[in-house]
C-alpha cells in the first residue's frame, strides 16, 4: 500500500524526553509506563512501551525518543496511552528498541519532517 506525502504529513512525530519510567505489571506483555516531555507546546504525555528486555528502566530515564502525538488515546488495561512510542523489534530478545536521535542538536518537541 502506498500513501501520499500529504498522508504522511498528517502523522505528527515529535521528539520527546522520557522523564519517568514505571513497571506496568497489569499489561498482557511485559511493558513500562512512561511519562514523556514533549516541550512547552504539547507538555507531558503518557505512553506504554513493550521495551522490557530491550531497555532497562535506568536506560530509558532521560532518553530522547520519537513518538506519534496525534493518534487518539488508547486504553491499555487500566492505563491510557496518549502517545505511540516508536521502536523496532529487538532481534536478539524481547521488547522493542526505541528510536532515538544519535545527534542531539535538536529541541524537545521538534517535529519529524
Amino acid at each position: 500500500m502506498t500513501i501520499s506525502y500529504d498522508d504522511f504529513e498528517k502523522v505528527d512525530v515529535r521528539l520527546g524526553k522520557i522523564i519517568d519510567v514505571q513497571d506496568f505489571p497489569e499489561a498482557r506483555k511485559p511493558a513500562f509506563k512512561l511519562k514523556i516531555d514533549f516541550g512547552p507546546e504539547l507538555g507531558i504525555k503518557a505512553s506504554s512501551v513493550q521495551a522490557v528486555g530491550a531497555h532497562t528502566k535506568e536506560e530509558l530515564l532521560g532518553m530522547m525518543m520519537l513518538g506519534v502525538v496525534n493518534f487518539p488515546p488508547k486504553q491499555i488495561g487500566p492505563f491510557i496511552s496518549e502517545v505511540l512510542t516508536l521502536g523496532l523489534k529487538n532481534n536478539s530478545g524481547d521488547g522493542w528498541i526505541l528510536i532515538t536521535p544519535s545527534k542531539l542538536s535538536v529541541n524537545i518537541g521538534d517535529r519529524l519532517r
